[in-house]
């Protein structure tokens, strides 16, 4: 029997899977990287933008980026590595889908049980009273602010320097410890407290596998390695569900 037979055997006989994602679920989506290739961009660093300081003492350039990123997030679609992932959690009785990507990609695929540890570039909360907006921000008509304590609107994102929401990482670390199955798909599992995770489900008893482009830090401590592009390796999983 294949690796791959072995996983698609787990995942026929799992009561309980849990996912991790990083940005090699997107890849294939065209997810633009951080960086912008001409103009105002050019001049900063993503550090120098994604932090809170920079939103207090410059609100309107932090703004312009995080419009013109979600413009490009617009134009692009989820891929058969997102629809293979909203296959595989009908099949299972408990599915937990975290993610590290804040693209909205998973919820735009169908995935209906999703833990984003860094929050939501389509959303929006406020920066003082952490109240989440539902407006539609109209950038050009000025900054927006909070209709019940009047701070500043900001991206529901987790910046530099900030803290993951108690509540997402509450979540995220209890589907790793009651998962018999853990997949950690297209992540560095570099990035901390996520790269935790699958060390957390494994010692408490879950099958670990890894889906990746290359070896990880993790690699050596799965019960499977799959190398690969994650949208063809779960599209041939999915085929024999």
């Amino acid at each position: 029997m294949t690796e791959i037979q072995i996983f698609i055997d787990k995942i026929k006989n799992s009561q309980n899977m849990a996912v991790l994602t990083g940005a090699g679920v997107s890849a294939a989506s065209g997810i633009p990287t951080f960086r912008g290739q001409a103009g105002l961009w050019k001049k900063y660093r993503p550090e120098e933008l994604a932090n809170p300081q920079a939103f207090r003492s410059h609100p309107d350039i932090v703004w312009e980026w995080y419009a013109w990123r979600r413009d490009l997030i617009r134009k692009v679609k989820p891929n058969l590595a997102h629809y293979a992932l909203v296959e595989i959690e009908k099949k299972i009785p408990a599915f937990t889908l975290i993610t590290q990507n804040i693209d909205n990609l998973h919820q735009l695929s169908g995935s209906v049980n999703v833990v984003e540890l860094h929050g939501n570039i389509m959303k929006s909360k406020c920066i003082d009273c952490n109240l989440p907006t539902s407006d539609n921000l109209n950038l050009k008509a000025g900054l927006p602010y909070c209709r019940s304590c009047g701070g500043l609107i900001r991206p529901d994102v987790v910046w530099f320097g900030e803290s993951l929401q108690i509540d997402a990482l509450n979540k995220a670390q209890t589907a790793a410890m009651e998962c018999d199955l853990f997949l950690s798909l297209g992540t560095s599992a570099l990035v901390e407290p996520a790269a935790s995770l699958p060390y957390l489900a494994k010692a408490n008893g879950a099958f670990l596998v890894e889906i990746n482009m290359e070896e990880t830090p993790l690699s050596s401590q799965t019960d499977i390695f799959l190398i690969g592009q994650a949208e063809k390796i779960l599209s041939e999983i999915t085929h024999y569900l």
